[in-house]
């Protein structure tokens, strides 16, 4: 009898302290979307992205993570009974492929995947989208886009599978959906009150600093850790990360200096983000030299990109197109320019060489096409249902007002006297309860919305 499986103990530790890393940048993405944002809309801004930690978490353990990773049955899901949730598959046995990772390490790294392209999202419908709306979105969109995509790009899809396209560890599966949707959103809901006539400039530029750092340190986990094991592939992807979002800041502030006359540190910042979504699908699948090139290609591209909302008239509020779609349509690609056969040990599928080459720059050239259609028609499609019914856009006077008051009675920035009611009474501006149920001697409760100091 064969010997049975056994867990690689190295390999698993390796994807743990990954999947850790990964959901950070989820929290990260809450500061760096939340410092671009009003001073009257970054609670809100953040609470899209803490509700897709909550939200997406659930849905991938019931039913998201078998319809991306199952076996395959059309080319489009998995199988959708295979890993459904309320089953039990702990045995030593139960490992992931021929990683030693049991499979449970693996379903929570694939887990944070798809929380944080739900969150990329968000950005584009700052200060203006109801937050049930959000959630209702984020529902229909991870079941019906994001779960299927990842089948079809990772899991023995048709994308990845038959077409043979390249993303190692989410070009096509988060950017390009993510931006996609972005873009069929923020269509379905309007532009911003004011804009693009009132300015709307970053309230707390050391948060989008401070959000950008530690989306940086996650991408290590998000592209080294798509390895799953520890080779010499996970170093490649590792040194690849780095010097290519280097290169972006770099290709991004440089651009603002001729442009502007001046670099700044939102710009460094948002360069950073453009050169880690640019390598993510190439990481592994092309040299060093390559990643530098990319990124400084990235940082500048991304850098023009963003003013094309003003060009086109749509009002992606925090720059999800510019960065994530853009992005990650030149990463993609950039594996049909630059790939090459000696950094990574998957580039060849059932015997067919997919090092660069025109032939697989066609490839990669349709695979982003497939995943921008899919996910924007759908995106488009959901959002105006939630619009038509239960309504997406928030009215114009609450947001006029302020969405974090209107939403969720609470404001980010505190300026009362000291000493008055404490924790969520106090951001609503309502007076503590006490312990009969009544209000405090001298205090007078605000109605639930009304503005604050603040």
């Amino acid at each position: 009898m064969p010997d049975a499986p056994t867990i690689d103990t190295g390999n698993t530790a390796w994807l743990l302290i990954s999947s850790a890393i990964v959901l950070l940048m989820t929290p990260g993405l809450a500061l760096f979307y939340g410092g671009l944002n009003r001073s009257k809309g970054v609670l809100n801004m953040m609470m899209m992205s803490f509700s897709s930690m909550g939200l997406i978490s659930i849905l991938w353990l019931f039913y998201g993570f078998t319809v991306a990773f199952g076996d395959d049955q059309n080319g489009i899901w998995g199988d959708p009974g295979q890993y459904l949730g309320t089953k039990t598959f702990m045995a030593e046995t139960d490992l992931w492929g021929e990683t030693g990772i049991p499979l449970y390490v693996f379903m929570a790294f694939q887990m944070m995947f798809a929380i944080i392209t739900v969150a990329l999202i968000s950005g584009a419908v700052s200060d203006r989208a109801k937050f049930s709306g959000w959630l209702l979105f984020a529902f229909g969109w991870a079941t019906l886009v994001y779960f299927p995509v990842a089948h079809m790009v990772w899991g023995g899809g048709f994308i990845g599978a038959k077409l043979g396209a390249l993303d190692f560890a989410g070009g096509t599966a988060v950017h390009i959906n993510a931006g996609a949707a972005a873009l069929a959103l923020a269509l379905v809901l309007g532009k911003r009150v004011g804009w693009p006539r009132d300015a709307m400039k970053p309230h707390n530029v050391p948060m989008v600093a401070l959000g950008a750092g530690l989306l940086w340190f996650g991408w290590f986990g998000f592209n080294a850790g798509s390895e799953l094991t520890a080779d010499s592939t996970t170093a490649i992807a590792f040194l690849n990360t780095q010097v290519a979002t280097g290169a972006a800041v770099l290709g991004w502030i440089v651009v603002e200096w001729l442009r502007n006359g001046k670099p700044t540190l939102v710009g460094a910042s948002s360069g950073a983000i453009a050169g880690l979504v640019a390598i993510t699908p190439a990481c592994a699948f092309v040299a060093p030299w390559a990643a530098v090139l990319l990124g400084l290609v990235a940082g500048a591209v991304c850098a023009l990109a963003i003013g094309l909302k003003y060009r086109l008239g749509y009002d992606d509020s925090l720059d999800v197109v510019g960065v994530h779609f853009v992005g990650g349509w030149i990463g993609c690609l950039w594996i049909g320019f630059f790939g090459t056969s000696s950094v990574s040990s998957l580039v060849s599928r059932e015997g067919l060489f997919y090092g660069g080459g025109l032939t697989q720059l066609g490839v990669q050239a349709l695979s982003a096409l497939i995943v921008t259609v899919i996910s924007f028609v759908i995106a488009y499609a959901l959002a105006f249902l939630i619009e038509k019914t239960v309504g997406f856009r928030l009215a114009a006077e609450a947001e006029a007002d302020g969405i974090d008051i209107a939403e969720h009675a609470e404001s980010a920035y505190d300026l009362s006297p000291a000493g008055g009611s404490g924790g969520a009474f106090a951001m609503a501006g309502i007076g503590a309860p006490t312990a009969g149920g009544g209000k405090p001697a001298g205090e007078t409760a605000a109605p639930v919305g009304e503005k604050v100091a603040g």
